[in-house]
Protein backbone atom coordinates (compact mmCIF):
# COMPACT_ATOMS: atom_id res chain seq x y z
CA UNK A 1 0.00 0.00 0.00
CA UNK A 2 1.34 3.39 -1.03
CA UNK A 3 0.51 6.32 1.26
CA UNK A 4 1.27 9.68 -0.37
CA UNK A 5 1.94 12.20 2.36
CA UNK A 6 1.04 15.75 3.25
CA UNK A 7 2.70 17.53 6.16
CA UNK A 8 0.91 20.67 7.34
CA UNK A 9 2.21 23.87 8.92
CA UNK A 10 -0.14 26.84 9.01
CA UNK A 11 -2.35 25.19 6.41
CA UNK A 12 0.54 24.90 3.94
CA UNK A 13 2.08 21.75 2.48
CA UNK A 14 5.63 21.42 3.75
CA UNK A 15 8.48 18.99 4.29
CA UNK A 16 11.07 19.05 7.05
CA UNK A 17 14.60 17.65 6.89
CA UNK A 18 15.03 14.96 9.56
CA UNK A 19 12.14 16.48 11.50
CA UNK A 20 13.93 19.81 11.94
CA UNK A 21 11.45 22.71 11.96
CA UNK A 22 14.31 25.06 11.05
CA UNK A 23 14.80 23.16 7.79
CA UNK A 24 11.39 23.57 6.19
CA UNK A 25 10.50 23.57 2.50
CA UNK A 26 7.03 24.74 1.45
CA UNK A 27 5.50 22.99 -1.56
CA UNK A 28 2.12 24.68 -1.74
CA UNK A 29 -0.59 26.53 0.11
CA UNK A 30 -3.59 24.45 -1.01
CA UNK A 31 -3.46 21.03 0.67
CA UNK A 32 -6.94 20.14 -0.60
CA UNK A 33 -5.72 20.51 -4.19
CA UNK A 34 -2.65 18.39 -3.43
CA UNK A 35 -4.82 15.68 -1.88
CA UNK A 36 -7.16 15.77 -4.88
CA UNK A 37 -4.18 15.28 -7.18
CA UNK A 38 -3.28 12.16 -5.21
CA UNK A 39 -6.84 10.88 -5.55
CA UNK A 40 -6.80 11.61 -9.28
CA UNK A 41 -3.61 9.55 -9.56
CA UNK A 42 -5.43 6.59 -8.04
CA UNK A 43 -4.48 6.80 -4.36
CA UNK A 44 -6.92 5.42 -1.80
CA UNK A 45 -5.16 6.59 1.35
CA UNK A 46 -3.43 9.77 2.48
CA UNK A 47 -0.89 10.06 5.28
CA UNK A 48 -1.47 13.46 6.87
CA UNK A 49 0.80 14.94 9.54
CA UNK A 50 -0.23 18.01 11.52
CA UNK A 51 3.14 19.51 12.39
CA UNK A 52 1.54 22.45 14.19
CA UNK A 53 -0.30 19.96 16.37
CA UNK A 54 2.89 17.98 16.95
CA UNK A 55 4.66 21.09 18.20
CA UNK A 56 1.72 22.43 20.22
CA UNK A 57 -1.57 20.47 20.48
CA UNK A 58 -3.39 23.76 21.08
CA UNK A 59 -2.66 24.63 17.44
CA UNK A 60 -4.05 21.44 15.92
CA UNK A 61 -5.40 22.04 12.39
CA UNK A 62 -8.56 19.95 12.71
CA UNK A 63 -10.55 22.21 10.40
CA UNK A 64 -7.96 21.96 7.63
CA UNK A 65 -7.80 18.20 8.09
CA UNK A 66 -11.60 17.96 7.77
CA UNK A 67 -11.49 20.06 4.58
CA UNK A 68 -8.84 17.78 3.08
CA UNK A 69 -10.86 14.67 3.87
CA UNK A 70 -14.07 16.12 2.47
CA UNK A 71 -12.41 17.69 -0.55
CA UNK A 72 -10.36 14.69 -1.63
CA UNK A 73 -12.53 11.70 -0.78
CA UNK A 74 -9.42 9.84 0.40
CA UNK A 75 -9.18 7.71 3.49
CA UNK A 76 -6.86 9.56 5.83
CA UNK A 77 -4.52 8.39 8.54
CA UNK A 78 -3.38 11.36 10.55
CA UNK A 79 -1.31 12.24 13.58
CA UNK A 80 0.62 14.98 15.25
CA UNK A 81 0.38 15.87 18.92
CA UNK A 82 -2.25 13.32 19.93
CA UNK A 83 -2.43 13.62 23.71
CA UNK A 84 -5.75 12.09 24.73
CA UNK A 85 -8.72 9.92 23.88
CA UNK A 86 -10.61 13.14 23.19
CA UNK A 87 -8.06 14.11 20.53
CA UNK A 88 -8.60 10.76 18.82
CA UNK A 89 -12.37 11.13 18.97
CA UNK A 90 -12.22 14.66 17.53
CA UNK A 91 -10.16 13.57 14.53
CA UNK A 92 -12.40 10.58 13.88
CA UNK A 93 -15.39 12.94 14.04
CA UNK A 94 -13.62 15.13 11.46
CA UNK A 95 -13.59 12.14 9.12
CA UNK A 96 -10.19 10.53 9.70
CA UNK A 97 -10.06 6.76 9.25
CA UNK A 98 -6.93 6.02 11.28
CA UNK A 99 -5.09 7.93 13.99
CA UNK A 100 -1.32 7.73 14.42
CA UNK A 101 -0.06 7.94 18.00
CA UNK A 102 3.59 8.26 18.99
CA UNK A 103 4.78 10.20 22.03
CA UNK A 104 1.68 9.44 24.09
CA UNK A 105 2.34 5.72 23.64
CA UNK A 106 5.73 6.20 25.30
CA UNK A 107 4.48 8.39 28.11
CA UNK A 108 1.20 6.63 28.89
CA UNK A 109 1.31 3.05 27.67
CA UNK A 110 -1.87 1.99 29.43
CA UNK A 111 -3.94 4.82 27.95
CA UNK A 112 -2.87 3.99 24.39
CA UNK A 113 -3.32 0.25 24.91
CA UNK A 114 -6.88 1.02 26.02
CA UNK A 115 -7.42 3.15 22.91
CA UNK A 116 -6.28 0.30 20.67
CA UNK A 117 -8.69 -2.06 22.40
CA UNK A 118 -11.59 0.39 22.43
CA UNK A 119 -11.26 2.06 19.01
CA UNK A 120 -9.85 -1.06 17.33
CA UNK A 121 -6.53 -2.09 15.85
CA UNK A 122 -7.53 -0.82 12.41
CA UNK A 123 -8.20 2.65 13.81
CA UNK A 124 -5.08 3.25 15.91
CA UNK A 125 -1.62 3.12 14.32
CA UNK A 126 1.46 3.09 16.52
CA UNK A 127 4.16 5.55 15.42
CA UNK A 128 7.57 4.02 16.03
CA UNK A 129 9.78 7.01 15.21
CA UNK A 130 13.35 5.89 15.75
CA UNK A 131 16.78 7.40 16.06
CA UNK A 132 20.02 5.45 16.44
CA UNK A 133 21.80 5.79 19.77
CA UNK A 134 24.76 3.57 20.70
CA UNK A 135 23.93 1.16 17.86
CA UNK A 136 20.32 0.76 19.02
CA UNK A 137 17.15 2.17 17.53
CA UNK A 138 15.44 4.19 20.25
CA UNK A 139 11.97 5.72 20.15
CA UNK A 140 11.91 9.50 19.71
CA UNK A 141 9.25 11.74 21.28
CA UNK A 142 8.12 15.37 21.33
CA UNK A 143 7.88 15.81 17.58
CA UNK A 144 11.19 13.92 17.19
CA UNK A 145 12.97 16.51 19.27
CA UNK A 146 14.26 14.06 21.88
CA UNK A 147 15.09 10.36 22.26
CA UNK A 148 13.45 8.24 24.94
CA UNK A 149 15.15 5.34 26.72
CA UNK A 150 12.76 2.86 25.07
CA UNK A 151 14.04 0.48 22.40
CA UNK A 152 12.07 -0.21 19.21
CA UNK A 153 11.33 -3.90 19.82
CA UNK A 154 10.29 -3.33 23.43
CA UNK A 155 8.01 -0.49 22.35
CA UNK A 156 6.14 -2.53 19.73
CA UNK A 157 5.99 -5.68 21.84
CA UNK A 158 4.37 -3.74 24.67
CA UNK A 159 1.18 -3.30 22.64
CA UNK A 160 0.86 -6.80 21.18
CA UNK A 161 -1.70 -7.93 23.76
CA UNK A 162 -3.85 -4.84 23.10
CA UNK A 163 -4.59 -5.96 19.54
CA UNK A 164 -2.05 -3.80 17.72
CA UNK A 165 -2.22 -4.16 13.92
CA UNK A 166 -0.57 -1.12 12.32
CA UNK A 167 2.92 0.24 13.01
CA UNK A 168 4.42 3.19 11.16
CA UNK A 169 8.20 3.09 11.54
CA UNK A 170 10.15 6.20 10.58
CA UNK A 171 13.93 6.33 10.47
CA UNK A 172 14.32 9.97 11.48
CA UNK A 173 17.87 10.19 10.15
CA UNK A 174 16.50 9.51 6.66
CA UNK A 175 13.29 11.51 6.79
CA UNK A 176 13.16 14.14 4.07
CA UNK A 177 16.64 13.21 2.83
CA UNK A 178 15.78 11.10 -0.25
CA UNK A 179 18.77 8.85 0.54
CA UNK A 180 16.84 5.58 0.36
CA UNK A 181 14.84 3.70 3.00
CA UNK A 182 16.52 1.72 5.76
CA UNK A 183 15.88 -1.75 4.37
CA UNK A 184 17.70 -3.59 7.13
CA UNK A 185 15.66 -1.82 9.81
CA UNK A 186 12.35 -2.78 8.22
CA UNK A 187 13.50 -6.35 7.53
CA UNK A 188 14.41 -6.73 11.20
CA UNK A 189 11.07 -5.34 12.40
CA UNK A 190 9.10 -7.52 9.98
CA UNK A 191 11.05 -10.62 11.03
CA UNK A 192 10.48 -9.86 14.70
CA UNK A 193 6.78 -8.99 14.29
CA UNK A 194 5.52 -10.84 11.17
CA UNK A 195 1.83 -10.29 11.94
CA UNK A 196 2.16 -6.51 12.16
CA UNK A 197 1.10 -4.37 9.20
CA UNK A 198 4.32 -2.38 8.89
CA UNK A 199 4.54 0.98 7.15
CA UNK A 200 7.96 2.34 6.20
CA UNK A 201 8.75 6.04 6.21
CA UNK A 202 11.88 8.02 5.54
CA UNK A 203 14.32 8.33 2.67
CA UNK A 204 12.36 7.16 -0.37
CA UNK A 205 14.10 8.68 -3.39
CA UNK A 206 12.82 6.81 -6.44
CA UNK A 207 10.69 3.97 -7.72
CA UNK A 208 13.52 1.46 -7.23
CA UNK A 209 13.35 2.06 -3.47
CA UNK A 210 9.88 0.52 -3.44
CA UNK A 211 10.88 -2.67 -5.23
CA UNK A 212 11.10 -5.52 -2.75
CA UNK A 213 11.09 -3.28 0.31
CA UNK A 214 9.11 -5.97 2.10
CA UNK A 215 6.84 -3.78 4.19
CA UNK A 216 3.05 -3.68 4.02
CA UNK A 217 2.99 0.02 3.23
CA UNK A 218 5.29 2.92 2.51
CA UNK A 219 4.93 6.66 3.06
CA UNK A 220 6.09 8.87 0.19
CA UNK A 221 6.32 12.63 0.53
CA UNK A 222 9.29 14.61 -0.71
CA UNK A 223 10.02 12.25 -3.60
CA UNK A 224 6.59 13.08 -5.05
CA UNK A 225 6.98 16.82 -4.56
CA UNK A 226 10.44 16.82 -6.12
CA UNK A 227 9.27 14.81 -9.13
CA UNK A 228 11.52 11.86 -8.30
CA UNK A 229 8.57 9.46 -8.21
CA UNK A 230 5.54 9.28 -10.46
CA UNK A 231 2.69 8.53 -8.07
CA UNK A 232 0.68 6.56 -10.62
CA UNK A 233 3.65 4.28 -11.25
CA UNK A 234 4.27 3.87 -7.52
CA UNK A 235 0.63 3.02 -6.88
CA UNK A 236 0.69 0.42 -9.66
CA UNK A 237 3.78 -1.19 -8.13
CA UNK A 238 2.18 -1.14 -4.71
CA UNK A 239 -0.79 -3.10 -6.05
CA UNK A 240 1.40 -5.94 -7.30
CA UNK A 241 3.80 -6.55 -4.41
CA UNK A 242 4.63 -5.79 -0.81
CA UNK A 243 6.54 -2.53 -0.56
Amino acid sequence: MIYPAIDLIGGAVVRLHKGDFAQQTTYGTDPVAVARSYADAGAHWLHLVDLDGAKDPANRQTGVIADIITGSGLKVQTGGGIRSREDVAALLAAGASRIVIGSLAVRDHDAVAAMIRDFGGETICLAADVIRRNNRFMIAVSGWQEASDLGLDTFIDGFADAGLIHVLCTDIDRDGTMTGPNRSLYADVKARFPSIQLQASGGVSGISDLDGLGTDGVIIGKAIYEGAIDLRQALALGETQSC
